[in-house]
This record gives structure tokens, sequence and C-alpha cells, in this order.
């Protein structure tokens, strides 16, 4: 598995009573965009809890670049993997220079001050979101949409080989939400790994290199777009009738969805 960014192999979860992933293997390859979709409740952000070590299945295995997750200090594993959760929200007024520069936690030795290298960071994830001009704006005072740039910049300035997203496009304008998609793309040609949960389709449909769809505990599809999006998959995974044509603009397919009658 050297090329593995993750590895789950006969992975068990359940919520309580409740099975969330069952049997479940899944193993994607390091330097792509990864998008992972499915149904409210199949599992997606379980999925990155499990993979970022937040949460220990019943049993299975998870691998980082070939290493079992669990056996990871805190330190190393931040700097292998960066994890942006769902709507994570702080009470304390921090600006959103200071809650970006949280990122470089992992790089600051204990007792220092962040040295011209981490500032640098800091401003250049600030600048890749079009934060720049509310960096010193208290984050509790942000919309929606900001406080998901500033979660994602935050991640962006950690500087791990590995990202692990859920939902970073949710609450943002079309115009955010793209230029975010394109900047996870460009950190992916140059090297990087991103997982993505997304809910959009067509965002996934544009943007990964891959897809998996999540449906009743497991992997319904993963892998190529077209394979994982085709409108037989949408129409198991999520219960609706789907076209699938090609984007004028890029080639790559465009989902129209109905909902049922």
């Amino acid at each position: 598995m050297p090329d593995s960014a993750l590895h789950i192999a006969a992975l068990q979860f359940s919520h309580g009573e409740t099975p969330v992933l069952r049997d479940f293997s899944l193993s994607l390859k390091a330097g792509a965009l990864h998008a992972v979709v499915g149904a409210n409740g199949s599992g997606k952000s379980t999925l990155l809890d499990l993979a970022a070590g937040y949460r220990c299945p019943a049993s299975g295995e998870i691998r980082l670049n070939g290493t079992p997750v669990q056996t990871l200090g805190p330190r190393e594993q931040a700097l292998r993997l960066a994890y942006m959760p769902q709507d994570e929200r702080s009470g304390f007024a921090y600006t959103v220079r200071e809650t970006v520069m949280m990122g470089r936690h992992p790089h600051i030795p204990r007792f220092s001050a962040p040295d011209e290298e981490d500032r640098r960071a800091v401003e250049n994830a600030l600048a890749a979101l079009d934060l720049t001009d509310l960096a010193d704006r208290p984050a509790t005072d942000l919309s929606g949409g900001e406080r998901q740039r500033t979660a994602l910049a935050r991640t962006i300035a950690q500087d791990a080989p590995l990202m692990l997203l859920d939902e970073p496009t949710a609450s943002m304008d079309p115009r955010h939400a793209l230029s975010v998609m394109t900047l996870l793309a460009e950190r992916c040609a140059a090297g990087g790994t991103v997982i993505a949960v997304l809910h959009d389709l067509n965002l996934a449909a544009a943007f990964a290199d891959t897809v998996t769809v999540l449906h009743g505990g497991k992997a319904v599809v993963s892998g190529p777009v077209e394979d994982a999006l085709a409108p037989e998959v949408i129409a198991r995974a999520f219960g609706v009738e789907a076209r699938v044509d090609a984007d004028p603009f890029t080639g790559r397919p465009r989902i129209a969805l109905r909902s049922p009658q």
C-alpha cells in the first residue's frame, strides 16, 4: 500500500445499536482529490472521524500512508493529516488570523512563538481563501460561508500532506465554492491529497479524480467520476432520477436531478 493515502479494511462501526459502516473497505491513492458522497446518515462524516482517529472502530484496520492511524501520537498525526470537521464553531472571539494560526501549532515548538515561516503560511492561507480583508475581525462575527473559509484556511495553513474535509464548501456562494474546489485540485496536482465529503454532486463531478458513493454502510461504487456518478448509481444511493451530460465549459459530467413524484 505504498501509494495509498488512506487504506481501510473490514471496518465495522455503530452508533449504539445502529450500524453505520459494515465490513467497509476502501483504498484511496495519494496525490488525488477524492470526493465522498451519499445521502444524509450514510456514514460520510463518521468515515472521516474514523480516518482522523477521532473515533475507534469496533473492528477493522485504518492506515494512513501505511501506518495504523491509532498508533500515531497527536503531533505526528497533525503533521500527517489536517482534519476540518463539519460546521465547527468557537465561542471565543479569536480573530480570523488568530484562528488560522492555530493550524500552525504542530509546527511550533512548545513555549515558542510563531516564526516567519508560520506567519507566511497564515498570510498565504488567508489570501487563498479571500480572507485578507477580514483577518482582524472576530471569527464569531462572520457569516456561515466566511466561517467555513476561515476553518479551511486554518486547515490549509497546517500544511499536512493529507486533508480530510467535511463539507468544505458548505454555506459558500458559488464563486467561493468554485474557488475553493479549484484550490484543492491545485494542491493535489502539486502532490497533496484531499478527501472531501461533498453534498453538491456537480462539484464532485467537476473536480474530483475519484468518487466514493456511500449507501447502507458500504461503498456502492468507488472509482472514476463517470462510474460513480452514473444515473443508476445516483438512483440507488439518493432515490432520485438523474440525467448526466457533458458540461459545455469543461467536458466533465454535469448532473441534473429530478425529485421523486
